[in-house]
């Protein structure tokens, strides 16, 4: 059998099982069982598909077609121009969080905390963008901490980002110019409508088993003896939950309160200031 001849049959079975990009998403999978980049598959679609590659390449799938994630699959996420290591540890970045980062990007801060940093994307993004920053990324998961310091590792950026197991701001010290965060905000009524590939994801990154604004609360009860004065929160939301954030934000006395679409025009983020 040629790649070409499997390739096809792999996104046909992509497709039975539901994922749109089946043709795309197999066209990768066959890449990674081959070692080859993605970029050069058309190189060897008339090649004979070895056995330990075929072999390869159907565990690849039977591991798509159970809708794990992709990124879990191929071990990377590419987010902000960066890949990043991404485990069922950590929240897959998505690509909506790029606008937290480009929003936190426009004025520039010396310390930066980001609060249940998964991955570390969003503070890994803005410390490799600002070489004279640092900050610290916090988490509740040490594993998810671990994905994070290989990943500040892997970017260079470890002489600048420091990695503390925390439940949000217990024992972190010291102010910071921003904070930033992508908690759970989805509510728990919410949690079975969700796309299966989010099964593979930890629970805890999702959800906050209520109605999805308790990490706001926890973040705003905090927040004004952690930032320096006038210091930014900038936080990622569910687009419905704007205008509940943003009065969670101004009763804990935060000014300067604004909600930030995405690029779909959705709700994504809210910012604040202290005072």
């Amino acid at each position: 059998m040629s790649v070409q001849v499997a390739l096809w049959a792999g996104a046909q079975r992509l497709g039975a099982a539901g994922i749109a990009a089946g043709p795309r998403e197999a066209r990768l999978l066959m890449a990674a069982a081959l070692g080859v980049a993605a970029s050069r598959m058309t190189l060897h679609l008339q090649d004979d598909l070895a056995a330990d590659a075929a072999a390869r390449f159907e565990a690849l799938l039977a591991r798509r077609e159970a809708r794990e994630p992709m990124s879990h699959i191929l071990g990377a996420r590419q987010f902000y121009g960066r890949a990043f290591k991404v485990t069922g540890d950590v929240l897959d970045p998505r690509p909506e969080t790029e606008c937290l980062v480009a929003a936190a990007l426009e004025e520039r801060a010396a310390r930066v905390l980001d609060l249940g940093t998964g991955s570390g994307c969003i503070l890994l993004s803005l410390l490799a963008e600002w070489p004279e920053a640092e900050g610290i990324g916090a988490d509740i998961s040490v594993a998810a901490l671990a994905v994070a310091q290989e990943n500040a590792e892997r970017l260079g950026v470890t002489a600048q980002a420091a990695f503390q197991e925390a439940n949000w701001f217990e024992g972190i010290a010291g102010r910071f110019d921003l904070v930033v965060s992508n908690p759970p905000y989805i509510g728990l009524g919410e949690m079975a409508e969700l796309a299966p590939e989010l099964a593979h994801e930890p629970r805890g990154a999702l959800t906050d088993e209520g109605d999805g604004l308790g990490a706001y609360r926890a973040i705003a009860a905090g927040v004004r003896e952690r930032l320096v004065p006038g210091g930014r929160l900038l936080v990622e939301i569910g687009p419905t939950q704007a205008a509940e954030v943003a009065d969670i934000f101004r009763a804990a006395g935060l000014c300067a309160v604004d909600v930030l679409p995405d690029l779909d025009g959705r709700d994504r983020v809210v910012t604040a200031r202290s005072a």
